[in-house]
């Protein structure tokens, strides 16, 4: 298997996180956890399946997958190449005025958001490349012909970086609070600019900051502890949730 982590360029860094060059000449079937920014898919050689209880659904060759509160089982052809573009948490709005929770647990083709010609044209010469950078020069070029000019929601931006602080332990109430604004119209900005609520975001940026610890000496009582879960009932609950195994299950395969 090959996985490339490529850094975009300047002009993109503020939306784009890393573009992923991924093949496989082996067909696989692989899990994939919540994270907390939207993905754009190409699949430039090969198919790309979900897999649920045993039954396969083939996805667009050209995709996108919006947040998601529970993992995911993938399944890839053979011989498959994918360029993966992750967003930052709120990049998506900066291509596309679709409110980003209308995209929260799904994964739809890419044609249901941007125009087919672009996409069947970059689909076109994506899969006459024979390098990652004239891969990733070409997917840069479709997310430019698509940047917009959007005003930034400063308030929404700060009350991510909040919640990163806090590692996703941070009260929706002291959000509030701090941001100076009332619930309602902040959960909903946040949910068309973010693509979940508050809540679930906060809550998926703790699980992978549990995720990040499991391969260190401390034990499953201290990282329960340390990231604010009630008791290691609520903890064990919570990451079966987004894992599907629980974590003392997960980790001897770390």
């Amino acid at each position: 298997m090959r996985f490339n982590i490529i850094i975009p360029s300047e002009s993109l860094q503020p939306y784009v996180r890393h573009f992923v060059i991924l093949e496989n000449e082996a067909g696989m079937t692989y899990k994939v956890f919540p994270s907390t920014g939207m993905v754009i898919g190409f699949q430039y050689r090969g198919r790309l399946a979900t897999v649920s209880q045993d039954t396969e659904t083939h996805l667009a060759t050209a995709g996108i997958s919006g947040m998601t509160d529970s993992y995911t089982v993938f399944r890839n052809s053979p011989h498959i190449g994918t360029i993966l573009v992750y967003f930052t948490e709120t990049g998506f709005a900066r291509f596309s005025k679709h409110p980003a929770h209308e995209l929260f647990n799904q994964r739809l083709s890419l044609d249901l958001i941007f125009d087919n010609a672009s996409i069947s044209e970059t689909e076109d010469r994506l899969s006459q490349a024979t390098t990652d950078q004239q891969r990733i020069q070409l997917v840069e070029r479709f997310l430019r012909a698509h940047l917009k000019a959007v005003e930034t929601d400063k308030l929404i931006i700060e009350a991510v970086k909040l919640i990163y602080q806090s590692k996703g332990a941070i009260r929706i109430w002291e959000l509030n609070e701090r941001l100076a604004i009332s619930q309602s119209p902040f959960e909903k900005r946040f949910r068309k600019l973010v693509g979940t609520t508050p809540k679930k975001f906060a809550s998926i940026v703790r699980f992978n900051t549990v995720l990040s610890s499991l391969d260190g000496g401390k034990s499953l009582a201290d990282i329960c502890y340390e990231n604010n879960f009630f008791d290691q009932a609520h903890f064990s609950k919570d990451f079966k949730l987004y894992t599907g195994e629980a974590p003392e299950h997960f980790r001897r395969f770390l």
